[in-house]
């Protein structure tokens, strides 16, 4: 058994989302004592940390408060940052909050962790950051191309992030993961979103591009990689990609996600759900050799036995009585 995280003071940043409280259950499995600073809803919601908060210390608030963000790593031994801006059409509407949220938002966090002299920082990337692949698979190498506001945000995240660690020799790690999916992901991510359409009954299946590839990594082979990042000492100063290694056509996984769901209806190309001309990134496959190097991880879920289990969560959520079908 792993006893690692028993008793360390860990904090999760964006700890209420998708990955974050996938990762937010595993530190608590280990005996990590978890604070999350999750973005402040004057509404009070706790997106996905509601059934945890018995053992989760919650703290309202935002990433771009630096006083507040210096509060909250104080005395932590690791700070897991993932908070951030993440929908890609938003990112054409208003770039500025992006920036101010992604980068501002990481510079804090970082500064604050070295301040602290907190253990070990761990920053999430994302693949998007490559574009389009130039050479496949994609190691960590790879040119950085910002195809879009929100990758180029993130960019400047991961940079400001290395910038520290070389700087001030803050121990940062960056994480880059690859289309994770899973129960909890948000609609707006094409695997719930196609989901979601096939379970409420649609006569036929409205897509974008069928054409890109994909790399699709479960949440929790996703979190179980955040958790190697933090836990190894060779990945300081690294930037390390999650990924399985194998990538899928839009088009081929809409016919993966019509067995899950047990449909078959025709599919439809809607130009409406296209990205802008140029924005496209055609082609995502990791190279995750250098994370099972350092590290020692690998994925362990198919993306069969990945999309069974996003599609009977999914199922789970159904309300008849809803307009949508699903329970919100």
């Amino acid at each position: 058994m792993n006893t690692f995280w028993q008793h360390r003071k860990v904090v999760v940043t964006g700890g209420e989302g998708f990955i974050g409280s996938t990762l937010v259950e595993l530190l608590l499995d280990g005996g990590a004592e978890v604070t999350v600073l999750a973005h402040y809803k004057p509404y009070a919601g706790e997106g996905h940390l509601a059934p945890l908060l018995d053992d989760v210390r919650l703290v309202p608030g935002d990433v771009r408060d630096p006083g507040q963000v210096a509060d909250v790593v104080r005395g932590a031994d690791t700070v897991f940052h993932l908070a951030a801006l993440i929908g890609i059409p938003y990112s054409y509407a208003a770039p500025h909050t992006y920036l101010q949220t992604n980068v501002e938002g990481t510079r804090n966090v970082v500064d604050a962790a070295h301040r602290a002299g907190v253990r070990r920082v761990v920053h999430t990337s994302t693949s998007e950051v490559y574009g389009t692949a130039l050479t496949a698979p994609i190691d960590e190498s790879h040119p950085l191309q910002p195809q879009s506001p929100y990758s180029a945000s993130k960019i400047g995240a991961d940079a400001i992030a290395m910038a520290y660690h070389h700087s001030f020799d803050a121990p940062v790690s960056i994480c880059r993961p690859f289309n994770t999916y899973g129960p909890r992901q948000s609609a707006r991510a094409v695997i719930p979103a196609v989901l979601e359409q096939l379970l409420a009954g649609v006569d036929e299946l409205r897509l974008g591009a069928l054409e890109p590839t994909r790399d699709f990594t479960y949440v929790t082979d996703t979190a179980r990689g955040f958790l190697a990042i933090a836990e190894s000492e060779r990945t300081v100063g690294r930037v390390l990609n999650l990924g399985t290694g194998r990538e899928i056509s839009i088009g081929d996984l809409a016919g993966l996600l019509q067995e899950a769901a047990g449909t078959d209806v025709p599919v439809v190309t809607d130009r409406e759900r296209r990205r802008p001309a140029g924005s496209e990134v055609m082609r995502l496959v990791s190279d995750n050799r250098l994370a099972r190097e350092l590290t020692g991880w690998s994925p362990r879920t198919s993306l069969r036995e990945g999309l069974a289990e996003t599609a009977a969560w999914l199922r789970s959520r159904v309300d008849p009585g809803s307009r949508t079908g699903y329970s919100v």
